[in-house]
């Protein structure tokens, strides 16, 4: 149960989403109960039928931002630029008048301190330093730092989206956001959430189902790979999160009305989590969410979640699997790639129940 190699499954490459649906809510959703371990096979519309008139939805309403800018070193060298702490950025510029922030550098040769960058639509940079891998970077330009970033910028796909096309990035700009994004920040989206349209959201608010909105800005080490042998040994990232006092007062009412929690995605299960008393009961706030959840975690809020189908070895596997039972989980991996499913991030849904 804690060595990386009991999560892992086979899964084929062309069952990995290059593409979201061309309607989000036709995407399929594998419907399981994890008490019996039952399997059921929807679309994901068919969620309006699912859920009950009571039940308290949770999501995740930031932004993906254009983050990764690509141009040349002063030497002319090509280099890539991924904007990772866009919060602490924004705070700088507000203070100082500035954009700086901590960045991941792709190039030939690592940029010393002191190095220019040209990265388009008047945007420059330097390197002000550097410590364990990543760079803090100053950017320049004589316009408003956001437009020129988003003049700029391309949304950072995960490494397994493969693109060559500008068409595709373009359309990427729209489909990697959820219908209810909004609060700037995240360098990738929750993908759980791409699955909702304005309409399906609708019927459910008619149907009684209610909505609430908590912000963690995903950040680029939901991707990093779990290094060691024993999952407990692993150090998981840190990512800025903010619950309101009218979101916690929401769910803890919720929780007394003895009504379900859904988590929509992982990111909103973690931040959930984080943020509750043993008594189950949320704290409004804000701050660095950290917590690393696998088997043998306790869940305090969280009564169900709709969640992605996640990579082999990764820490949302582990978090599923401590949600659901890791053996119930891979068998229904496995029957998600018989059934021909599409995973990861414009893949298909699971909801856990």
């Amino acid at each position: 149960m804690y060595l990386i190699s009991d999560y892992t499954y086979h899964l084929p490459q062309e069952q990995i989403a290059q593409q979201p649906m061309d309607h989000r809510g036709a995407s399929k959703l594998l419907h399981l109960n994890r008490s019996t371990g039952e399997m059921s096979h929807y679309s994901f519309d068919h969620l309006l039928s699912i859920l009950r008139p009571d039940d308290l939805l949770v999501i995740n309403d930031t932004r993906v931002i254009p983050a990764r800018l690509k141009g040349v070193k002063e030497t002319g060298g090509k280099v890539e630029v991924l904007i990772i702490d866009y919060n602490a950025g924004m705070d700088c510029l507000e203070e100082n008048g500035y954009f700086q922030c901590e960045c991941m550098i792709r190039a030939s040769k690592s940029p010393r301190r002191g190095t220019r960058l040209f990265l388009g639509a008047g945007i420059t940079a330097r390197v002000e330093g550097a410590d364990a891998g990543l760079f803090m970077v100053r950017f320049f330009c004589d316009t408003d730092f956001r437009t020129a970033l988003d003049a700029a910028g391309e949304i950072p796909l995960p490494p397994y989206i493969l693109r060559n096309d500008t068409t595709d990035h373009d359309r990427d700009r729209k489909n990697y956001q959820t219908v209810y994004a909004a609060r700037e920040g995240a360098v990738a989206a929750p993908t759980a959430g791409l699955h909702f349209t304005r309409e399906l959201m609708e019927g459910l608010e008619k149907k009684g189902v209610e909505f609430a909105k908590i912000t963690l800005h995903v950040g680029h080490g939901t991707f990093a790979p779990v290094r060691v042998e024993d999952i407990r040994d692993h150090q998981i990232h840190s990512e800025f999160f903010s619950i309101t006092r009218e979101t916690a007062r929401r769910i803890n009412r919720a929780k007394d009305e003895n009504r379900r929690i859904i988590a929509v995605g992982t990111t909103s299960v973690r931040t959930l989590e984080f943020s509750a008393k043993e008594t189950g009961q949320v704290t409004p706030g804000s701050g660095m969410c950290d917590l690393y959840i696998y088997p043998g975690y306790q869940f305090r809020v969280v009564d169900a979640m709709v969640t992605n189908f996640h990579l082999p070895e990764s820490t949302l596997l582990m978090l599923v699997s401590a949600f659901a039972g890791r053996e119930t989980i891979l068998k229904a991996y496995r029957e998600a790639v018989e059934q021909k499913y599409r995973f990861f991030s414009y893949g298909d849904a699971m909801l856990l129940e």
